[in-house]
Order: C-alpha cells, then structure tokens, then sequence
C-alpha cells in the first residue's frame, strides 16, 4: 500500500481544500465530468474530463478567488481587493466582489482578450471604487504594479496563484473529480503560476496516495519545468504563447515546493498542439476550451503523455477565449 505523502511545512494541507469546499458548497458549480470514446481510442486510456470551462465566469479560477475573499475581515471588505492577472483572475476577482459586496481593481495587460477585459468590466458594473487599471505586459512588472497601488489604496492584494487559499480553493477541482470517478491512475492538470497545480496535487494525494500528477505548460513558457530541473524558482521573460492564462514568468514560493514534493513531472507542449486540441473539444465534445484549457488534454491526444491502460484526470481549465480568435483557431 502506498504511503500517504507529508504535507508538513506546505501552505496548504487538505484540511485546507475541506473548508474552502465548504465555503465553496451552493456559490461555485461543481461542474460535469465528460468522457469521449474518440480520446480515449486515441490514447488507449480512461479519460475523465472535469470541465472547468463550465464554472462560474468560465474557468477555474473563480473557485481560489471566492475562498480568498470570503474570508476577508470587515474592514477589508470595506477597503476592497485589488488582483493582477491576464484574465480569468480578473474575472474570478470581480465576480467574487460583487457577490460579497467589495470594490475591486484589477491590473490588466492592454493586450488582454477583448472579451476577458469586457466580462471584468461587467462583473464590476455597479460596485463603486471598482475599475480596470491597464498595463504592458512586456515593459511593466504587474507585481509592483499591484503591491503599489495596494498600499496606496488600503486595499488587499489577491494574487492569481501565490495565495494558501487561493491554492486551496482550486484544489477542490481535484477533490470533485476523485470523489466523482473513483481512484485515478494518473492526473494531467495546466500549470501557469502553479495554484492549480499545487491545490489538485495537495486533493489528490491525499485520496489516491500512488496517484502520478503530471503538469503540462506551453513550450514557451516552460518555467516550471526548468524549475524542477534546477530545483529552485526560475525567472524567464514573458512567453509568447496563445496560452494567455500560462504566460507567467516564474512559479510562486508558496507553489513551487507544493509541485516539488507531489509532482511527477512538468510536460510542455506548442501552439499547434492547442490549436488542434481546441479543434478537437469542439468537433468531438462540443465545448468552446480556451487555448490554456487545453494543455492537459494536448499533451495527452498528441502523445506527449504516454497513458496507456491507466485511468486518467483531465483537468480542461477554462473556456474564455474571444469567439473572433476561437473562430481563427478552428477554421485557420
């Protein structure tokens, strides 16, 4: 029998992903588990997709940044939050503030998906003190960008990945999914930042101790990968990727040693790769995945991942993505 792993001196345990499904129960939706017999020909394996593209705002990330500011203290609800991310962050944050009655500012490359940056603006209709602050993602560091204006303003900084709860938060995915399926031979999730990753790694070894977790990002962007191999945090520039939600510079300190301890390995796979993967979610399974949704599933159905006779987790991260560019994507 396999031990079940230590998570001693981790920022999260999985006491931490209870509660934050707690908090979670009747806000967030506990979204389908889809199968296709197509993929699963193709890989020789039992695949189990949690569709994450179906959640509230249309991606996982709603799940960490609710938890997080559900547990802000009254003055802190008072002052507000404020949140740098490419997107589904900002969407997370808005919507999670306008549920609990918060301002919100969000930091937002100017390049941003035109429909992410609109759904922000739509979440924070109405809730004063609320607005986008734009930046360039290729000159300015939205890091101190937020840390500024979070001291200059009072508010809290809710970062999209290097958070305990918001890490705990997203960890519920996993814990969804074994709950659902049963015990897993193998779980393949996207790694951006890391909080996906660590929050599914922590859920997931604690229900199946032998569970292999496998994180996949985009070729260009493959920090994390070169940060297990040098067995520290590796800073590189930002990456051009269609994968707008994984073009992080560096995993976070409290992810990194999360990944390090209950992550196999770091797969990465290219654009190509996404674009046809995205081609396959809507011909076979009929859903809209956004680019960075499908780095889990790409690396399986191109063979990057090898899962032959295993029972298989499909973490499909999320479904935002601009029906212009999707349209380009599947016809181009």
């Amino acid at each position: 029998m396999t031990k079940t792993p230590s998570f001693a001196g981790l920022a999260i345990a999985p006491a931490d992903i209870d509660a934050a499904a707690d908090r979670l129960e009747g806000v967030a939706h506990r979204t389908p588990v889809r199968t296709s017999r197509t993929a699963e020909e193709r890989c020789g394996a039992e695949l189990y997709f949690k569709c994450e593209n179906f959640q509230r705002m249309g991606a996982f990330k709603f799940r960490g940044a609710y938890n997080a500011l559900a547990q802000f203290a009254p003055e802190q609800r008072r002052t507000g939050v404020i949140a740098y991310s490419s997107g589904n962050h900002a969407q997370a944050v808005a919507l999670a503030a306008r549920l609990l009655g918060m301002p919100s500012v969000i930091v937002m490359p100017t390049d941003s998906p035109a429909g992410k940056l609109a759904a922000t603006r739509g979440y924070q209709k109405g809730q004063p003190g609320s607005e986008i602050v734009l930046y360039d993602r290729w000159r300015e560091d939205r890091e101190a960008i937020g840390a500024r204006l979070a001291a200059e303003r009072g508010m809290t900084l809710v970062p999209p990945y290097d958070h305990a709860q918001v890490m705990a938060g997203q960890g519920t995915v996993a814990a969804e999914l074994l709950d659902e399926v049963g015990a897993l031979d193998l779980l393949v999730v996207c790694v951006g930042g890391g909080g996906l990753i660590a929050g599914c790694a922590v859920a997931a070894r604690a229900r199946a101790p032998g569970i292999e977790i496998v994180g996949v990002e985009p070729e260009a962007g493959n920090d994390t990968q070169l940060s297990l191999a040098r067995g520290e945090i590796v800073h590189i520039d930002t990456p051009r990727t269609i994968a707008d939600g994984a073009q992080t510079q560096h995993s976070g300190r409290l992810t990194f040693p999360v990944i390090q301890r209950l992550v196999g390995r770091i797969e990465t796979v290219s654009d190509e790769q996404l674009v046809r993967t995205m081609r396959f979610f809507a011909e076979r399974m009929k859903m809209v995945v956004e680019p960075t949704g499908c780095l889990a599933a790409a690396a399986l159905l191109e063979g990057v991942i090898d899962a032959r006779g295993k029972r298989v987790g499909v973490v499909v991260s999320g479904g935002n993505v601009d029906l212009a560019r999707f349209a380009g994507f599947i016809v181009g």
